[in-house]
């Protein structure tokens, strides 16, 4: 069960929202436990910690003076670096008058931000995906997914094609998979879980847009970079076909990513979006796929915070692990091995 200190992994870049989220006024958002205010200037969108380090008023309640922000309650204002450029009543500026500025890098309609040593901040380590750069797919976002769920238990769900039968019956999955074994391996900080079926009935939206008059071969990759994002590689191809795993993207091909942002020990907002390689032209294709995840993921949203609440709750039990459980595993191996090379540079910084 999560404990109340919830093992953050802080140097990474996670999610902060939607490049369509951000505009000139304040956005604020709670980013593993650390209150913080966004706005833009000049296009770029600046992150501070929501906290004035006079009185300790979240600043996003007071108001914008150019590029700067000022604080609400007694007016000390904050250049965009974060440094205090104002305190009224008096010329002296005490060195310790500053605000935490986070980095943050905007790509492919997403910005992003930085919630550790800032560093060792890079850019070119943000999560990228060629294919969203490929006029071959459509991308589509979608929605910011709220779980009252520990991000851990989000990220195992990730991880976790045997659940699709038994949470997904009428979306992603059928009977015809409940005893097809899972196969899990590690890539680095990556884990990879996968899976086919084959010569079954199409489901979802490969009935409706896949062409497939008869049975098909479909399989599922989970892809968990550690600590928070997710690529399901899901899609079907004929069967007679008899396509091998490496040739998979001559089927019809839908990548759904999740870009998994803790909150706080109890909560995670997951925002997902979809990429496909059929009918890229035909808007009602995306929008398709967008209400039949909408469905699944309420579905995942039921169970998980279901555990949520049962996992607060007293146990003299230690949980039953079972062979589907090797991804998840993984997964809580890396994320200690992260937690333990974060450790000397946290100590060093202090």
């Amino acid at each position: 069960m999560p404990s109340p200190d919830t093992p953050y992994i802080r140097n990474h870049w996670y999610v902060a929202g939607w490049s369509s989220e951000f505009g000139e006024g304040f956005t604020t958002a709670t980013i593993l436990e650390q209150d913080i205010v966004l706005y833009r200037t000049d296009g770029d969108v600046v992150a501070f910690q929501d906290r004035c380090p006079h009185r300790a008023l979240p600043l996003s309640m007071g108001k914008r003076i150019g590029d700067a922000i000022q604080c609400g309650y007694h007016g000390l204002t904050f250049g965009p670096d974060g440094g205090c450029i104002r305190v009224p009543g008096q010329k002296s500026i005490p060195p310790q008058a500053w605000v935490r500025r986070y980095p943050t890098h905007e790509r492919h309609g997403i910005v992003w931000i930085w919630m550790g040593e800032d560093d060792l901040a890079d850019p070119a380590d943000i999560f990228d995906l060629s294919q969203l750069s490929d006029s071959a797919w459509a991308a589509v976002q979608g929605d910011a997914l709220k779980f009252r769920s520990n991000y851990l238990n989000v990220a195992d769900n990730l991880c976790d094609p045997a659940h699709v039968s038994f949470v997904h019956p009428t979306t992603l999955g059928n009977a015809s998979s409940e005893d097809v074994p899972v196969k899990a391996k590690r890539n680095g900080r990556t884990v990879e879980v996968s899976r086919w079926i084959r010569d079954g009935e199409p489901i979802g939206f490969f009935r409706a847009y896949g062409g497939f008059e008869g049975h098909v071969d479909r399989w599922h990759y989970y892809y968990l970079h550690s600590p928070c994002i997710a690529v399901i590689d899901f899609g079907s191809a004929d069967a007679a076909l008899a396509l091998p795993p490496e040739r998979r993207s001559e089927g019809v091909q839908i990548f759904a990513l999740h870009f998994m942002t803790p909150v706080d020990a109890t909560t995670t907002i997951d925002r997902w979006m979809h990429i496909r390689n059929t009918a890229i032209d035909d808007a009602s294709a995306g929008a398709k796929i967008s209400d039949l995840l909408r469905i699944a993921f309420a579905e995942d949203k039921a169970i998980l915070e279901a555990v949520q609440r049962t996992e607060l709750k007293p146990s003299d039990r230690e949980p039953v692990r079972v062979a589907i459980d090797s991804g998840a595993n993984i997964y809580r191996r890396i994320i200690r091995e992260m937690l333990a090379e974060e450790t000397p540079h946290a100590e060093a910084a202090e």
